[in-house]
């Protein structure tokens, strides 16, 4: 009797009928947590905590100032964003740039879950002007980017809370 390979296909079979998909509600809480654990890192650097970000500042038109709050928006900001902070010298930089990563990860999984299309991201094209910015301003650019990411997350985290629309 050779009922070894059929039955281990068969306890196979059992053990895949019942793992079901990460519910989307799991993937949602995810990702609420990560972004109050990246605006807790923000609060950490102190010299953000010094500026407003309603203010306007002229010269960082590259840094997304909008609250286009779509799942493919979402994306895209949180590309630009990432492309910018780990061009800064912050200290929690390499940590922010891997918490916005994953963010995206999240998203892109809330943004599959309701069969949202989500394009490819464009943020190194708004980025041109990046590296004559940072010489010129490394502590404006870093002070403006984190603060306007900030107040990103916070209307993100809101929007999460009401139902995110594709």
């Amino acid at each position: 009797m050779r009922c070894g390979p059929l039955c281990q296909f068969l306890c196979l079979w059992l053990y895949l009928s019942y793992i079901q998909a990460v519910p989307i509600q799991k993937v949602q809480d995810d990702a609420k947590i990560l972004i109050k654990t990246i605006v807790t890192r923000i609060n950490g650097i102190s010299h953000v905590q010094s500026v407003s970000s309603e203010r306007k500042v002229t010269g960082f038109d590259f840094i997304p100032f909008y609250l286009d709050l779509s799942l493919p928006k979402m994306d895209q900001t949180l590309a630009v964003y990432q492309q910018i902070i780990i061009n800064l010298s912050s200290q929690n930089k390499v940590q922010i740039s891997n918490d916005l990563d994953n963010l995206r990860n999240l998203v892109h999984m809330l943004a599959s879950s309701k069969g949202c299309p989500l394009p490819q991201t464009r943020g190194l094209e708004t980025l041109g002007s990046l590296s004559g910015t940072l010489k010129d301003s490394i502590y404006s650019t870093e002070v403006v980017a984190l603060s306007r990411l900030k107040r990103f997350l916070q209307e993100m985290l809101l929007q999460l809370d009401l139902g995110t629309m594709c």
